[in-house]
């Protein structure tokens, strides 16, 4: 019986080597496979076929003037998240660079860099398509969007690609978030401190994978909730290159 219990234990012992062997030699194949180089492009594609990137941003509209906006600041404040506190302010720079070509009147392309004045945060690099043309019945208007974080560097980058600089201008104002939903109320000022209007732009908007068009109801029900306060509605932006 001796014999057979020593028996018993060396192939339990060969049983439990082997185990380990199989399961070494996979660890093994695993960590190659991660320290592998993976093609960026590769990456890129997948992660488009798989809807992840937000590359679509919905968009809704208005404006206020000065007298009422601390009524419209009360209610986001009632409406949005951390009600507790106060709402975030920002202060940015944001530069319109576009790629033209000799032959041509219209830019190749257009693409923004926003620099914040007033925290220690990345640059964005920022392109934003033409809106779609589509359900007139959409509640939202629709268009491609890409924001990106980058350095400094990056004016430097699109001067040397050919960029040349448009426009910029500054804009302070105030930040909330529901869910998903950003909501900006903000006006362009000049020499950082001085206001060129009597009113506050009001944007609510949502960055998204495409195929996601059910947060454009989601914007409509809380945009009803601003009024009268202020009438948040898509703009044609069309209309304006025909105005004289």
């Amino acid at each position: 019986s001796r014999t057979v219990t020593v028996l018993r234990f060396g192939r339990s012992c060969i049983v439990h080597n082997r185990a380990l062997l199989l399961f070494t030699k996979a660890s093994l194949v695993a960590a190659e496979t991660m320290t592998a180089p993976v093609n960026a492009a590769e990456l890129l594609q997948q992660a488009l076929s798989s809807n992840i990137i937000p590359n679509q941003e919905f968009l809704l509209q208005g404006s206020i003037l000065d007298s009422a906006a601390e009524n419209l600041l009360h209610r986001l404040r009632g409406l949005c998240d951390n009600v507790d506190a106060s709402p975030e302010t920002f202060s940015d720079i944001e530069m319109c660079f576009s790629l033209k070509l000799p032959s041509e009147k219209t830019p190749v392309m257009t693409v923004r860099v926003r620099r914040a004045q007033d925290v220690d945060a990345p640059l964005q690099l920022r392109y934003i398509g033409q809106p779609e043309l589509g359900d007139r019945t959409r509640p939202t208007l629709v268009r491609s969007s890409l924001d990106i974080a980058c350095t400094p560097h990056v004016i430097d980058f699109l001067t040397e690609m050919g960029f040349r600089l448009d426009f910029e201008y500054s804009t302070k104002g105030y930040m909330f978030r529901k869910g998903r939903m950003k909501i900006t109320v903000s006006k362009i000022v000049k020499n950082m401190t001085d206001p060129i209007s009597q009113s506050y732009l009001v944007e609510l908007s949502v960055l998204a994978p495409k195929g996601q068009d059910a947060i454009a109801e989601d914007m409509r029900i809380f945009a009803e909730q601003l009024k009268p306060l202020v009438q948040l509605e898509k703009i044609d932006y069309k209309r304006f290159a025909q105005m004289p």
